[in-house]
């Protein structure tokens, strides 16, 4: 099996979604027979939902990483409730982290669960410093952990 995990920006722009999915699947299409591919997301607005598409697209298995018991009711818009709620539907393997309440500690606990159990990441972002807890910080993490990181931002692709 080879597990690829995600990070990315949130906020990326309409117009960066196709660019985005096909970097990505490209990547994917790289890591060799889908039906050894596992795609590790939280499926959060943006990167995350891009990559876990993609990875069901490729006919990958899709595993999804939640922060938290209340993530979906707290933190899920309306604009990207369906989406999510396929994503999760369509997902192999569901792992809630042990945190009643999306916060910080909680989307940093699900960060470092992606990245432990992940033999790549792949990363859509841009290159910019990150708060606590932001892509920045999670390629940092798993570079720490000697986890190879595939960049993935494509010329034309911006963020709101």
């Amino acid at each position: 099996m080879t597990r690829i995990g995600v990070t990315g920006h949130m906020n990326i722009t309409e117009d960066s979604v196709p660019l985005v999915y096909a970097e990505i699947a490209r990547l994917l299409a790289d890591a060799g027979d889908p039906a050894e591919l596992i795609g590790v997301s939280c499926i959060a607005r943006g990167a995350d939902s891009v990559f876990a598409q993609a990875v069901l697209d490729a006919g990958g298995r899709l595993e999804v990483v939640l922060p938290s018991r209340d993530y979906r009711q707290r933190k899920v818009k309306p604009d990207h409730a369906e989406l999510f709620d396929t994503l999760l539907s369509r997902a192999e393997t569901v792992r809630v982290m042990e945190f009643d309440e999306a916060n910080r500690e909680a989307y940093e606990a699900a960060n470092e669960a992606v990245v432990g159990t992940c033999d790549r990441l792949i990363a859509v972002w841009d290159g910019q410093p990150s708060e606590q807890g932001g892509t920045g910080t999670v390629v940092k993490l798993a570079r720490d952990k000697n986890l190879s990181v595939d960049i993935v931002w494509p010329d034309g692709a911006a963020r709101r």
